[in-house]
């Protein structure tokens, strides 16, 4: 984590000070910057919130920005099904997207071995710990000095370019790069939408794209393999 917290520390320092601009009191700011450990679900809310948008569009932004991490969950579980549940809970609530990253990089597979089982716990609760205090340090120094620091720093572009570098280690097969693209290319036709409801729109867009496309590629591979067992 070590050579991602840089950008990720910018991208937290800028969320910071977003809370403070858009019209937060101090006491939500500082609740929201370290209970609310999502960044992207965070830098979507903000807006939204100073907007005076509704409930329901801030809570649905929030609930498909952060909808990635079903997935990640989904595959996460066997390492973890082992463990009670408050740790999976706890492992839940600390999971970033480097974090997951890292670590399924590190361990492709989960493991049945009680040695191996704590060197993924080890390393998993490590890279967690060190997301967590560095985004939620850079928010809370954010907040303290937000009226001293100007967003046109262009401090959030590094946090722009630690989400690119998680997109592009994401894109590993032609399905995942068309949802990116997709989605990439939904949001900036619908910029104009209020409410950043351009986002949902690029979710929805990409979502059904790739569900027509995995389509026949699941039929194709059904036919190879009973064309094999043939």
């Amino acid at each position: 984590m070590a050579a991602v917290s840089p950008g990720l520390a910018a991208w937290g320092l800028m969320t910071g000070v977003a809370m403070i601009k858009s019209g937060m009191s101090l006491t939500e700011a500082l609740l929201m910057g370290v209970l609310v450990f999502a960044g992207s679900s965070q830098l979507a809310a903000i807006p939204l919130i100073a907007a005076g948008a509704p409930m329901w569009v801030i809570l649905a932004t929030a609930f498909c920005v952060n909808l990635r991490f079903v997935v990640f969950s989904a595959h996460l579980r066997p390492y973890v099904m082992h463990l009670p549940l408050w740790r999976r809970m706890l492992n839940g609530y600390l999971t970033a997207d480097l974090s997951y990253v890292l670590f399924t990089t590190r361990f492709p597979q989960a493991s049945q071995d009680p040695a191996t089982r704590r060197a993924q716990e080890a390393y998993w609760a490590g890279n967690s710990a060190m997301s967590w205090f560095g985004w939620v340090g850079a928010s809370l120094l954010g907040i303290a000095l937000a009226n001293s620091i100007s967003p046109q720093w262009g401090l959030g572009f590094a946090g722009i370019l630690a989400l690119l570098g998680i997109l592009c280690s994401l894109a590993t097969n032609r399905l995942r790069s068309v949802a990116g693209g997709v989605a990439g290319a939904a949001a900036v036709a619908a910029y104009a939408l209020p409410l950043k409801l351009n986002i949902l729109l690029a979710i929805a867009a990409a979502v059904a794209i790739c569900l027509l496309l995995e389509r026949p590629v699941a039929a194709s591979a059904a036919a190879d393999k009973s064309g094999d067992a043939a």
